[in-house]
C-alpha cells in the first residue's frame, strides 16, 4: 500500500511539471548528448561554466515567456505580431530560422539514433549489420503512426517515460565511470581554450541548452496546459525543475565523456566511438545502457521537432493547436522526410548536430530582446510586469546571447 501511495505521489509530481518535462525531452536530445560529449572529450570539464550559465539563463527566459503567456493568454509569436509595429516580420523570421535549425537537427538526431541502434544490433547478434536507412524507416513509421492518432497528453506521457529512462541510463554510466569531482568543480572557472573549434562548442552548448526554440515552445506548452495567472508559482517551479534537470543531465554527460574520452585522447567524430569505449568499463551491459539512454534522448527530441512547424504557425496565427488538421499533417510528414538526410549526406551526424546547435545560438537575441520589452510594458502586463531581479536577469541573458552569437559567427567564418 505504501509503495502504491509513493508511486502515485511521484506521478502526481511529474504531471505538475508537464511543460518542464516536455522541454527536457526536447532539449536533452542527441544534440545535447553529442555537444556535451564532444565538449567533455576535447576539453574535459573546462567549459562546464558555459553550461551552468546557459541553464541559469534558460530558467530566466522560461519564467519570462511563461509569465507573459499566463497574463495575456496568448502565445509568444502571436504576442510579438500584435504588440510590435513590425512584429509580423520578427515572428516570421523566428519561424523560418527555427524550422531550418530544427530540420538540420532532425537529420543529425536520426543519423545518430540509427548509428547507435546499428551498433546495438551488432553487439547483440555477433556482428549482424542492419543498414541505417532501414533503421530510420522503422522509427519514422512508428513516429508517423503515433503522430497520426496521438494527442498532446499522450506525447507528454511518452516523453516523460523517455526522459526518465534517459536520465537513469546516464546516471548509471556516471556511477560506473566515477569522474573526479575536483575536475568538475574546476570547470566552474570561466576560461576559453585557445584552440580551433572552442568558440563553436561554446555557441553549441548555448544553442542546445538556452535554445530559442525552447522559449517559443514554452509559451505554447504552457497555453496547452491551460494554466492561468493563478498558476504563476507553479510555472516558476516547473521552469526551475526543467532548467535544473537540463543542467544535471547535461553535466553528467559532459563528465562521463571527460572521464573516459578525454583521458583516452578521443575527439568523438562518431557517437559509436563513445559506446565502444564503455565496453571495457562495464561490458556489453554498459554499452547497452548508453545506447538505450541516447536513443531515448533522440526519440524524445524528435517528437517536438516534427511538431514545431505546425505549432509555430498556430502560435503566429493565434489559432488552436490541432496536429490532426490537413496543414499540420502535411508539415509533420514533410519534416519526417528530412530524417533520412544523413543517408545521403557525407557529413557525419555528430558534426551536423554541433553545427545545428551553434546555428541555434544565433537566434537567441531575437527572442530575448522582444520578451524584455513586452514583460516591461505596463499596458500589457499591468501589475505583473517584471521586477528588478527578473530585469537584471534578462539584461544578462541579452548580453550573453550577443556574446555567444558572435562566437558562433566567428566559428562559421
Amino acid at each position: 500500500m505504501g509503495n502504491k501511495s509513493l508511486i502515485k505521489k511521484i506521478l502526481l509530481g511529474l504531471s505538475a511539471v508537464g511543460p518542464g518535462l516536455f522541454l527536457i525531452g526536447y532539449n536533452i536530445g542527441t544534440g545535447s548528448v553529442t555537444t556535451m560529449a564532444k565538449t567533455g572529450a576535447e576539453y574535459g570539464m573546462s567549459l562546464f561554466w558555459a553550461l551552468v550559465l546557459s541553464c541559469i539563463f534558460t530558467y530566466i527566459l522560461m519564467v519570462a515567456y511563461g509569465k507573459v503567456t499566463l497574463v495575456t493568454g496568448r502565445t509568444a509569436l502571436f504576442n510579438f505580431k500584435q504588440e510590435f509595429k513590425w512584429g509580423w516580420i520578427l515572428s516570421l523570421y523566428i519561424i523560418l530560422v527555427l524550422i531550418i535549425g530544427e530540420l538540420l537537427a532532425l537529420m543529425g538526431v536520426m543519423g545518430i539514433v540509427a548509428d547507435l541502434v546499428q551498433e546495438g544490433v551488432r553487439l547483440a547478434y555477433n556482428g549482424v549489420v542492419v543498414q541505417r536507412a532501414w533503421i530510420i524507416l522503422f522509427f519514422v513509421v512508428i513516429l508517423a503512426f503515433f503522430l497520426w492518432f496521438g494527442r498532446y497528453k499522450a506525447f507528454e506521457k511518452v516523453l516523460t517515460v523517455l526522459v526518465i529512462l534517459m536520465g537513469l541510463s546516464f546516471l548509471v554510466v556516471f556511477i560506473m565511470v566515477r569522474p573526479d569531482m575536483a575536475d568538475i568543480m574546476s570547470g566552474m572557472v570561466p576560461s576559453i581554450p585557445d584552440t580551433p573549434g572552442a568558440l563553436g562548442l561554446i555557441a553549441a552548448i548555448t544553442g542546445t541548452t538556452c535554445s530559442a526554440a525552447v522559449f517559443v515552445m514554452r509559451s505554447t506548452v504552457v497555453a496547452e496546459k491551460g494554466w492561468g495567472i493563478n498558476d504563476l508559482k507553479k510555472e516558476k517551479t516547473d521552469a526551475f525543475v526543467s532548467a535544473f534537470m537540463m543542467l544535471l543531465l547535461s553535466g553528467v554527460i559532459m563528465a562521463v565523456a571527460a572521464g573516459t574520452l578525454h583521458i583516452s585522447g578521443m575527439k568523438l567524430d562518431n557517437t559509436v566511438e563513445m559506446i565502444s569505449l564503455f565496453e571495457p568499463l562495464g561490458g556489453k551491459l554498459a554499452a547497452f545502457v548508453l545506447i538505450i539512454g541516447i536513443t531515448g534522448a533522440g526519440l524524445s527530441t524528435i517528437f517536438p521537432i516534427v511538431l514545431i512547424a505546425p505549432w509555430l504557425l498556430a502560435d503566429y496565427r493565434g489559432t488552436p493547436r490541432n496536429i490532426h488538421s490537413t496543414t499540420s499533417r502535411v508539415l509533420i510528414f514533410g519534416a519526417l522526410l528530412f530524417a533520412f538526410g544523413t543517408v545521403f549526406l557525407e557529413e557525419r551526424p555528430p558534426a551536423l548536430m554541433v553545427f545545428s546547435q551553434a546555428f541555434q545560438a544565433c537566434i537567441l537575441p531575437a527572442v530575448a530582446v522582444p520578451m524584455f520589452i513586452l514583460i516591461n510594458r505596463h499596458q500589457l502586463m499591468g501589475d505583473n510586469k517584471a521586477g528588478a531581479k527578473l530585469n537584471f536577469g534578462l539584461v544578462a541573458v541579452i548580453l550573453f546571447s550577443l556574446l555567444t552569437t558572435w562566437f558562433a559567427i566567428a566559428e562559421f567564418i
